[in-house]
Formats: structure tokens, sequence, C-alpha cells
């Protein structure tokens, strides 16, 4: 199964992510962002990092590159795509996922290790996640403040689109409403999230939780993707 890696002028975590999905049985490739080829992959990961310097503001300029057309049409064929952090950004400012990503609270960057607890364990994203297990890992943002006006994020709740959230013991870095630190589009194949699960796929690093994520998603891929089906 490949996996496709955007490379964006200013992404940092790309090779991290390649390196990734190795470790997690994905044979992985980086994808120029100038080239609208995604090189048969059947995941698509926008990596974090800081695309176009985050000029006017993070994701704004790089959902204009050529390679985002490739990554719409890949969603709407129902393949997978996953926004860590800076991809997070992308994502959002394309429209693939609903939200915008604002000034942390702090108004500082913040990185720190944080705990996700994952509020769905039936899409192609978290499968391998053991029930009852908060996730651990880093984030690296200035801009990770989830937000949605209150009626559209009554709707994201109400349609189980949030996928993830900042948990105790140390909870929210970035004022995120509702603690929402990772969300899915309407049709359960894109997901964004801030933490980065790259950073955190070997013991090495400090924890190998991340794996568990990467792991599900190339595993849903290479199985087919199964349909994710409506919050109970």
């Amino acid at each position: 199964m490949r996996v496709g890696v955007v490379v964006f002028p200013g992404s940092n975590c790309d090779r991290d992510a390649l390196h990734a999905a190795r470790l997690a049985g994905a044979e992985a490739v980086p994808l120029w962002h100038e080239t609208p080829d995604l090189r048969g992959a059947g995941l698509v990961i926008l990596p974090g990092g800081f695309a176009y310097g985050d000029y006017l503001r993070a994701g704004v300029l790089a959902r204009f590159s050529p390679i985002m057309a490739a990554v719409r049409d890949h969603a709407a064929r129902g393949g997978l795509v996953l926004g860590i952090c800076n991809g997070f950004q992308v994502l959002a400012e394309a429209g693939l996922v609903p939200g915008a990503l604002l000034r942390n609270a702090s108004l500082r960057f913040e990185h720190r290790w944080v705990r996700l607890s994952v509020e769905r364990r039936d899409t192609p994203f978290t499968r391998a996640v053991p029930e009852g297990m908060l996730l651990r890992m880093p984030v690296a943002h200035g801009e990770g403040c989830y937000y949605l006006p209150d009626a559209d994020l009554d709707r994201l709740e109400a349609s189980g689109q949030v996928l993830f959230r900042y948990a105790a013991p140390e909870g929210n870095p970035n004022g995120s409403l509702h603690d929402i630190a990772g969300v899915l589009d309407a049709g359960g194949r894109v997901c964004g999230l801030m933490p980065h699960p790259e950073r955190a796929a070997e013991a090495l690093l400090g924890s190998d939780d991340g794996l568990l994520l990467l792991r599900s998603v190339v595993e849903s891929t290479a199985d087919g993707i199964p349909r994710v089906s409506a919050p109970r």
C-alpha cells in the first residue's frame, strides 16, 4: 500500500511522516506540491511545518498549490487524507474539513506533550486504538485553536465528526472550543488533527502511540477503506 506525503515549501515534518508511514507497513513516497500527481497513493498525508512560511495565515496559500486539486479529487473519490498540524490548517483553509485554526489563546507558540481521548474507534483513522486508551503525542503550533460558530459546532458534535479531544492531565494547550484536537469531514475519509502522530511513532521518541493512528489508516487503505458508520 502506497502513502504519499505532500511536500510544500516550508514543510518540516515530511521526512518524519514518510518514516512513520514506513514503520506502519506502507510504501511511502514524497509528493512535490507543484506536480498534481499522487503517484498512485491510497493515503495522502499533508504534513506539519510552515507551508509558504505561513504568510497571511497558516495554510491559506498552500490551498492553492497545484497538488491540492488532485487531493480534492482523491477525497471526492473516497480516498483517505490525513492532515497533521500545518496539514490540518491547509485542509481547513481548503474546505476539506470544517472549522478554522486560530491563534493560540496564549498568543504563544505551544510545544508540549498532550493526551488525546479518541471519540470514535469505528473510523479508518482509529480502528487500531484500544478501547479506553488515551494517546500521548506532542503538539507544536502557534495557530491551533479550533473554532466554529456555535450552531455549526453543535452540528459537528451531533454528526460525530469530532474524532480527538485534548484530555487531562495536560489538558487543552491552545484554547480550542470543546477541547477539539482533531475532526473528520462529513464522509469520514478526511481527518485533520493538530498533535503529531509521526513524532510519536517510536518509543525512543517518548511515545509510540502515534503509530496506532498510522497503522489504522494504512491498514484501512489496504483493506479497501471500510465505510464509516453514522454515530449512535
